[in-house]
C-alpha cells in the first residue's frame, strides 16, 4: 500500500469544511494534547478558532522545540545547477513557456559555485533543478554529488521525482535527504496548475515520498506551495502524508518546509492570501502537532518575520540564498526560479541567531554524530 490509497479516503471540501467548524473549545483541547499527533486537534490549531491563541501556540511550540532540538538553527544553502524545465507549470519561474536565458552548469561551473559557497561557512547544501529529464537526470545528479562531497557534509536534493531505483543510486552516494512537495493536494486543481509535462502527473508525484522511503533515504521533505489553494486544507493533507510516513518509514527523519508563492517570470499571483500571522499560527500547529519533525524556512520570508520564526519553531533556515544556476559565482544572469525576500549574508543572519541566545549550526546533528 502508498499514500493514495489514504489519500483517496479523504474528501478535500469535507476536511475544509471540517477545520472551519472547530471552536475554541477546540482548540483549547488541542493545545492541552500538545504531541499526541492527532490529526483532529492539527485541524483545529490551523483553524481560524485558533487566531485568538496565537501567544498561547507560540510559547508552547517554543517549549517544544527547545526540549527536542535545543536552542539551535541548523543552516544551509540551496544551490540551482539547472533552470531547465519541461514542465508547464502556471506559477513557477522555471515553466517551459517562459522563453528566457536558461543555463545547466558543467562540472567546473560546479566546482566554482561549491567553492563560493563553501566560502560563506555552510557544510550543509541543497542541490536543486529544474524538471528536464534529459539534461539532468540521475547520471548528472550522481556526478553532481561526487563534486559536492569534496566540499559538504551534509548533501540533499530538490528534483524532479525519481523511480526507487534511482533512489537506491542516489542513497549508494550518501545523499542524506530529498525533498518533494505535492504542490497542491486538491487533485481536481492540481491538473490546471500543471497542463503539460509529467509533473502534471498528480499520483506519480503523490507517491514519490513511499518511493523514497523505501530506497532508504535518510531524510524526507514535504510541503505545499502555500498560495495555490486554501492553505488550510492543503496543511491538512501535508500533516496526513507526514503521519503516513512516520508509521510506515520510522526509521526515516521527516522535515516540512512552508514555500509561500513569490514573484518571479511568471507573474502568477497567489489564489489564496497567506499572512505572516497566518503562517506563524501554521509553524506553531505542525510543532505542537509533531515535536520531532524539522520546520524549515527560506529567505522567501521577510527579515523581520525570520528574526522571529526560529523562536516559534523553526529549526531550519536557508541563508544567502541565490535562486538562478550560477547565481553565487558566475554572474550568468540565468532565470531565477523567484525573487528572495531575505538578502541578508549568511553571517548576518548567523549573527541574528546568536544575539538571540540561540546557536547557527552549520552542520546537521547526523552527520556530527555520524
Amino acid at each position: 500500500m502508498n499514500f493514495t490509497a489514504v489519500f483517496d479516503t479523504y474528501n478535500w471540501d469535507e476536511i475544509a469544511e471540517k477545520i472551519l467548524s472547530k471552536t475554541s473549545h477546540d482548540v483549547e483541547k488541542a493545545l492541552l494534547n500538545a504531541g499526541s499527533g492527532s490529526l483532529d486537534d492539527f485541524m483545529a490549531l490551523i483553524s481560524p478558532a485558533a487566531k485568538n491563541y496565537l501567544d498561547d501556540m507560540a510559547l508552547l511550540s517554543n517549549e517544544l522545540t527547545q526540549k527536542r532540538f535545543g536552542k539551535t538553527v541548523q543552516m544551509f544553502a540551496p544551490i540551482y545547477l539547472s533552470n531547465e524545465c519541461q514542465n508547464i507549470c502556471t506559477y513557477c519561474g522555471f515553466s517551459f513557456d517562459n522563453k528566457v536565458n536558461r543555463l545547466t552548469l558543467n562540472e567546473t561551473q560546479m566546482h566554482q559555485e561549491f567553492e563560493a559557497i563553501k566560502s560563506l561557512g555552510f557544510d550543509s547544501l541543497l542541490i536543486v533543478t529544474g524538471e528536464a529529464n534529459q539534461t539532468v537526470d540521475v547520471d548528472y545528479f550522481i556526478a553532481a554529488i561526487k563534486i559536492a562531497k569534496q566540499y559538504f557534509a551534509n548533501i540533499s536534493i530538490e528534483v524532479q521525482p525519481l523511480e526507487q531505483a534511482d533512489y537506491e543510486r542516489l542513497h549508494s552516494e550518501e545523499l542524506y535527504a530529498v525533498l518533494v512537495y505535492q504542490e497542491t493536494y486538491h487533485r481536481e486543481k492540481y491538473k490546471t496548475y500543471h497542463p503539460k509535462g509529467k509533473k502534471s502527473n498528480f499520483d506519480y508525484r503523490l507517491q514519490t515520498p513511499d518511493r523514497i522511503g523505501s530506497a532508504g533515504i535518510h531524510k524526507i521533505g514535504l510541503g505545499a506551495l502555500l498560495g495555490l489553494e486554501d492553505w488550510r486544507t492543503d496543511s491538512f493533507f501535508t500533516a496526513l502524508h507526514l503521519d503516513y510516513l512516520e508509521k510506515k518509514y520510522w526509521q526515516t527523519k521527516f522535515s516540512i518546509s512552508f514555500p509561500r508563492i513569490r514573484p518571479n517570470e511568471s507573474c502568477f499571483a497567489p489564489n489564496v492570501l497567506m499572512d505572516e500571522k497566518d503562517l506563524a499560527q501554521l509553524i506553531c500547529a505542525y510543532r505542537i502537532f509533531n515535536e520531532n519533525v524539522e520546520l524549515s524556512l527560506s529567505t522567501r520570508e521577510s527579515q523581520s518575520f525570520r528574526n522571529h520564526a526560529f523562536k516559534i519553531g523553526i529549526t531550519t533556515m536557508s541563508a544567502g540564498s541565490k535562486t538562478d544556476p550560477g547565481g553565487y559565482s558566475l554572474n550568468s544572469h540565468a532565470l531565477e526560479q523567484f525573487e528572495i525576500d531575505d538578502k541578508r549574508t549568511p553571517q548576518q543572519i548567523a549573527r541574528i541567531i546568536r544575539n538571540a541566545g540561540y546557536e547557527a549550526v552549520w552542520k546537521d546533528w547526523f552527520v556530527q554524530m555520524a
